[in-house]
């Protein structure tokens, strides 16, 4: 399975672990992905963090209906992309691996339960171009492989 490595890991920094689980989910005619922006301006695959006692799916289901308000069919899993980064927001450097998957098919069911996000439909590679963290690009990129076949 696939393991990508994005920023550096720097000596004698303490970090901070954060599991997050994050999708790639293409509109029905896959030439758009939706993306979630939050209140600092950053964009991100939806997802978050993995909570205590949850699988990746689990999370991954949570995270979608609180996003976006999706419920959503899981599909391929496309590997882990660890990244290294300082978050001048939590002042806190992260370890954050994270595990990519697609979602093969999604329904707005409600709301998003948190309404703070904005969210938006990408062209692909202006997605990947929009995105903060270079694991979530990946992901899109690993995606964009997959649908040559």
């Amino acid at each position: 399975m696939t393991i990508a490595t994005f920023g550096e890991k720097k000596e004698g920094v303490d970090y901070t672990n954060r599991y997050g689980v994050y999708a790639v989910i293409p509109d029905k005619t896959k030439e758009n992905i939706i993306l979630v922006q939050a209140p600092n301006g950053a964009w991100f695959l939806p997802g978050g963090e993995i909570e205590e006692g949850e699988n990746h799916l689990a999370a991954l289901q949570r995270e979608l209906l609180e996003e976006l308000g999706f419920t959503a069919t899981i599909g391929h899993y496309y590997g882990q992309a660890d990244e290294y980064f300082y978050s001048s927001h939590r002042d806190t450097h992260f370890y954050n691996p994270a595990y990519i998957y697609e979602v093969s098919q999604f329904e707005q069911s409600q709301a998003p339960l948190e309404d703070f996000n904005q969210l938006a439909w990408f062209p692909i590679d202006e997605a990947i171009a929009a995105l903060k963290r270079g694991s979530h690009k990946w992901g899109i990129e690993m995606w964009k492989k997959q649908q040559v076949h």
